[in-house]
């Protein structure tokens, strides 16, 4: 390197310069009254077109303008290795199938525009001040997707690709909020499984299984090594990014059995070339993303979520997606009322009892094979209107009798030995498999206001007969999740035992940014003695957690929560009807006025890493109904609350 580094690197090279290049050869096919009458940016924007290397006489005339919007992340040589990386698998192939959208949409005689807001990595952020990011940067992203998409003021079309926890959700946000618009959402697909490995759930608890003895170093190095079957794609399983394809898919904005498709293969490929080509067809037809989401796209997207048994944090998102398309938001009622009605019907990972990956449940049949099951029990609402220019029920009609549905089922055989009917069953075969309904929302003393636990995936061991889960044990009060997942790896006197109640308080929206706990759940998982603890927080959880976990509790430690009055050694009681879904957390040992008269623990203070962007995301989002209400930004509750503070 050269001495003068850093003002100089001694390439003589990069003196070799011109002030002048000949402009793109041709003219622009103007018209005269577009050029007396249309604004400056739409013939601006046709020499920037050109300029860009677009061919003149491909622009103008029956050419909609289709933009193509995806979280891509990491820099990818021709040869697919990395020359910088990106932040998950989850966004590192989706250049791949913009590519596929864009050739369609050109093949088409549409021109694609593209443009990219990237999206960070729940598992590479837990544990680390990176989680106290996550949460907000959904509505950030939104936001973003939105504006660019506003930004190409002639575009007649948007299509979305997107993969992972976040950015997804962000995503449908996003599109849910052009509603004069058609936009079809592309899936960005799941990840193989490693032949040689843990999947990527339970390989981020090596760290604490090492602590504990149960694996040693280069078991746990290899393990780590070669967790990614695939370079793309989100998790193998049924977590929060996979969860997010299937709500996309159920509420319309996908083609038939988009979600869960193996990133890199054909036919994820093919999946985004026909979306881009859909995508024009509909800004051809004059179709709009109004004529989609509804009502009755929302209950089918809960409905399907049930029957999955997918992640709680759907419950954040699913009301936001709602609110951005002007639609009333779910709540805690509602989503009680599905789960009692709709029985789950896929073992995947997670949940079990076998936890087949997700891309087994693509060859099975995904999520319009899911859906036949519950068009037959008359839970969907088959007139709702999706992106193929149908209604769910004819898109249904279409899948059952397709050589798709049989071919990749017999592939499922082939590949793995795996019978379809064993991955999605049919109602009477999931009740006879023990599969329960997915979600429960417990209340009580400590939990006034609601909480949640994924009820279907404690361990059946735990469950007595009559389908009751029961625990009662002393408080381990922790202030945050560096400090819970240190007692839960030690084995020193201040040691996680079993029969401890782990409280993880002060994590809510206001005191941390509502982030996920995957780190401690998932030690408490795979570990020996996890089964026998259980946990409550006012945080949230991943979508892949298992187990006795609650979150979010409600009203948050900082709201005044009952949760952050909790000391070491009050005994704590959880009780949770599986079959009912219906639950409580006590206190016995106090009653609700003791809790209302006691300080907040001394040790619970906010985190003292919290950006001030998020912090203003906290605020904002509790003026707007808070967490229940999906953490969004409701523009005129907002205002109105601004007005009042500036009249008083």
């Amino acid at each position: 390197m050269s001495h003068h580094f850093p003002f100089e690197s001694g390439n003589r090279d990069i003196f070799t310069l011109r002030t002048t290049a000949r402009g793109r050869p041709g003219a622009l096919p103007f018209t005269p009254e577009q050029l007396a009458t249309a604004p400056s940016g739409d013939l601006f924007g046709w020499s920037q077109n050109v300029g860009m290397g677009w061919a003149p006489e491909n622009l103008g005339g029956d050419r909609p303008e289709v933009a193509i919007l995806s979280t891509q992340g990491g820099i990818r040589r021709p040869d697919g290795s990395a020359l910088a990386l990106g932040y998950h698998t989850g966004h590192w192939e989706v250049g791949l199938l913009m590519e596929e959208a864009a050739n369609a949409v050109t093949a088409g005689g549409g021109v694609p525009f593209a443009a990219y807001c990237s999206d960070p990595c729940d598992g590479r952020t837990n544990g680390t001040k990176g989680m106290l990011d996550s949460l907000a940067y959904r509505n950030d992203a939104a936001i973003v997707f939105r504006r660019l998409a506003r930004s190409l003021p002639n575009a007649k079309a948007v299509v979305g690709i997107a993969t992972c926890d976040k950015g997804l959700p962000a995503m449908m946000m996003a599109l849910a909020g052009l509603p004069d618009l058609p936009a079809v959402l592309v899936p960005g697909g799941v990840s193989l499984l490693s032949e040689e490995a843990e999947d990527l759930g339970k390989v981020q608890s090596i760290g604490a299984r090492f602590a504990h003895g149960e694996l040693d170093l280069q078991t746990a190095a290899e393990l780590g090594c070669k967790a990614c079957g695939s370079p793309g794609g989100g998790c193998q399983f049924l977590g929060t990014a996979a969860t997010s394809q299937v709500v996309g898919e159920a509420l319309g904005l996908t083609l038939t059995h988009a979600a869960l498709s193996p990133s890199g293969a054909d036919i994820w490929k093919d999946l985004a070339a026909r979306s881009g080509a859909m995508a024009l067809a509909l800004a051809r037809g004059g179709a709009s993303t109004r004529d989609v989401l509804s009502e009755d796209s929302i209950h089918n997207a809960m409905i399907c979520h049930a029957a999955f048994g997918g992640s709680t944090n759907l419950i954040l998102h699913l009301p936001a997606i709602a609110h951005a398309a002007g639609l009333p938001r779910p709540t805690v009622a509602d989503w009680q009322r599905i789960n009692r009605e709709t029985p789950r019907l896929v073992d995947s990972l997670p949940n079990g009892p076998h936890g087949f990956a997700t891309v087994q449940v693509f060859l099975a049949g995904g999520v319009p094979e899911v859906m036949l099951h519950l068009r037959g029990l008359g839970l969907l609402r088959t007139g709702a209107r999706t992106v193929t220019g149908l209604t769910l029920g004819e898109n249904l009609a279409w899948w059952e009798n397709s050589e798709r549905r049989r071919r990749l089922k017999e592939k499922l055989y082939q590949l793995d030995s795996i019978d379809a009917s064993q991955v999605i069953m049919t109602p009477t075969e999931a009740k006879q498999n023990g599969l329960t309904s997915t979600v429960t929302f417990p209340t009580g003393k400590l939990a006034p206001q609601g909480s949640v636990i994924k009820s279907t995936a404690i361990d059946p061991s735990l469950i007595s007969a009559d389908g009751w889960y029961r625990h009662e044990g002393p408080a381990r009060v922790f202030a945050s999740e560096r400090e819970a997942i240190a007692a839960i790896k030690s084995s020193g006197p201040d040691q996680i035992h079993r029969g401890d109640v782990i409280v993880l308080a002060g994590l809510g929206p206001a005191g941390a940014g509502m982030p996920e706990t995957y780190q401690v759940t998932s030690a408490l998982r795979y570990l020996a003695i996890g089964k026998h603890v259980a946990l409550i927080t006012d945080a949230r959880f991943s979508g892949v957690s298992t187990g006795a976990c609650i979150g979010h509790v409600s009203p948050e430690a900082f709201a005044g929560g009952p949760i952050g009055k909790l000391r070491d050694g009050d005994q704590v009681r959880i009780e949770i009807d599986c079959k009912n879904l219906s639950g409580s957390i006590d206190c016995p040992s106090l009653t609700e006025e003791d809790l209302a008269l006691r300080e907040r623990n001394p040790i619970l203070h906010p985190h003292p890493d919290m950006p001030a962007d998020t912090r203003l995301w906290a605020a904002l989002q509790n003026a707007s109904g808070g967490s229940w209400g999906g953490c969004v930004y409701d523009t005129d509750r907002i205002a109105e609350l601004l007005e009042q503070a500036t009249i008083r």
